[in-house]
């Protein structure tokens, strides 16, 4: 019997163990955020390593855009069953090793294995929806996993929570250990082993390399001894950064649309917003929840769900704007921008000054910002690439958004430890030093503002 392109379809006894094996691989990159930020205090105060805090964020954000950007090619290789079975041992061997760290270098190196193979997951699960699913219900699939997102917001800091208030951070990663386990299991029984990825060109290793190199300098800018050598660092992985979109635009194998360094197009500015507005906001969900334990009294379970309400912000004023008309689409990108920078700003001081209100509300705020505007940011970057372009337009955007997540990451933990906080955040070093911490990230979101001004316009650059 065919199914039909209703719910009832996509749950009958054939396509119900496909739907729950696609929500099972989005759930295990989609939590982690939550989860990791949540029992990341404890973690420290358990193997030390607070030096390194932004390394965690910016190590697993850059594993997921580099299994991301070669996803794609495994599932040619190897075939669609074999490729996503891979990025299941991988997530899990990476899990195993943040469970297991003697220290937080070895952490660091877990998180990095850890996103190869969520980056992977994730990408190898879109592929999949359609070698497993008729096209009829492709609506109903993609609406499912905007729903498991919605759900991590809710159930990432409540797992991530128990484990560390109960003591026992490192269960939280075995419990990822065994989700990803049956994960590999189910994948070998139910996804077909044909490759289902369409050939699309050479990976694009120069653009890899330089990101690689650029984030690196920038998180390893904290740790080098001498101002000196951190200013160093900093400058040259801003360049690497800066010679990456170079090389993006001279070569045949890109990572992003060849205007994605071009401010003249709508393709251009709007990446830029998403990599500027994401770098300004990555440092609360970094130092968030130790800020929220260490001046204001919270447990881990609390200091996960306010940071959590970044997500949940974003998700409700997702669905508000999602009518909108076309000629309000410019007015979204604008007002989203302004609250996003509001929301740095009125964050950063709650962050240290103001109170757990303050704080949940300021966080809701910020993602309230990303979800007037992402739609439409998306929409105008892919609709201002050339047609061939368009596909790879459209991945650009998660790239991007990792891209500068894993940027600011960086630059917070090195920020963090040039302001003492290399050895943790005591309520005297908070109180002192917290606000420029987290204000310093503030123009990033004035100069994404700026372009999101100019991308609003009525008739937007293409």
């Amino acid at each position: 019997m065919t199914p039909t392109n209703s719910w009832r379809g996509l749950l009958n006894a054939e396509l119900a163990p496909r739907f729950a094996l696609l929500c099972l691989g989005i759930w295990l990159n989609a939590a982690d955020t939550l989860v990791t930020v949540t029992i990341m205090p404890s973690v420290a105060k358990e193997i030390g390593g607070f030096q390194y805090f932004g390394w965690s964020i910016a190590a697993f954000l850059l594993g997921s855009i580099l299994a991301g950007a070669c996803a794609g090619k495994l599932s040619i290789r190897f075939g669609l069953r074999r490729a996503t079975a891979l990025a299941g041992v991988v997530y899990a061997v990476g899990c195993a090793m943040g469970a297991l760290a003697p220290e937080f270098l070895t952490f660091v190196a877990g998180r990095l294995v850890q996103g190869l193979g969520a980056g992977a997951i994730v990408s190898l699960c879109y592929v999949a929806i359609s070698a497993m699913f008729p096209e009829s219900l492709w609506p109903r699939v993609y609406g499912a996993i905007a729903g498991v997102w919605g759900a991590a917001t809710l159930l990432g800091p409540l797992c991530g929570g128990l484990f560390a208030e109960a003591g026992f951070w490192r269960g939280a990663f075995w419990f990822f250990v065994v989700q990803a386990v049956i994960f590999v299991g189910a994948v070998l029984v139910m996804v077909p082993g044909a490759p289902k990825a369409p050939e699309g060109g050479r990976i694009p290793k120069r653009q890899l390399a330089l990101l690689t190199v650029g984030v690196t300098l920038i998180a390893a800018a904290g740790v080098v001894p001498g101002q000196v050598a951190a200013a160093v660092c900093a400058a040259f992985g801003t360049l690497a950064l800066a010679a990456m979109l170079l090389v993006n635009g001279r070569t045949a194998e890109r990572l992003l649309p060849r205007a994605a360094g071009d401010l003249r197009t709508a393709t251009g500015l709007g990446l830029m917003v998403i990599f500027f507005c994401e770098a300004a906001t990555v440092g609360f969900s970094v130092y968030g929840p130790t800020f929220i334990q260490t001046l204001h009294g919270a447990g881990p379970l609390l200091s996960g769900y306010v940071i959590g309400g970044i997500a949940a912000g974003w998700t409700a004023l997702s669905f508000v704007v999602a009518g909108l008309k076309p000629k309000h689409e410019g007015l979204a990108i604008r007002l989203g921008a302004v609250v996003i920078a509001a929301g740095v700003a009125w964050g950063a001081f709650e962050m240290v000054r103001g109170g757990l209100v303050g704080i949940t509300a300021s966080m809701v705020l910020l993602g309230a910002g990303f979800g007037i505007c992402w739609a439409f940011l998306a929409k105008r970057v892919i609709g201002g690439a050339p047609l061939e372009e368009q596909p790879l337009a459209s991945a650009a955007v998660p790239t991007t958004q990792l891209m500068g997540g894993a940027t600011g990451a960086a630059a917070a933990g090195a920020l963090a430890n040039a302001l003492g906080f290399a050895h943790g955040v005591t309520p005297e070093g908070g109180l002192a030093h917290g606000l420029l911490l987290f204000y310093a990230f503030l123009p990033l979101a004035v100069i994404g503002l700026l372009a999101a001004w100019r991308l609003g316009r009525d008739r937007p650059a293409a």
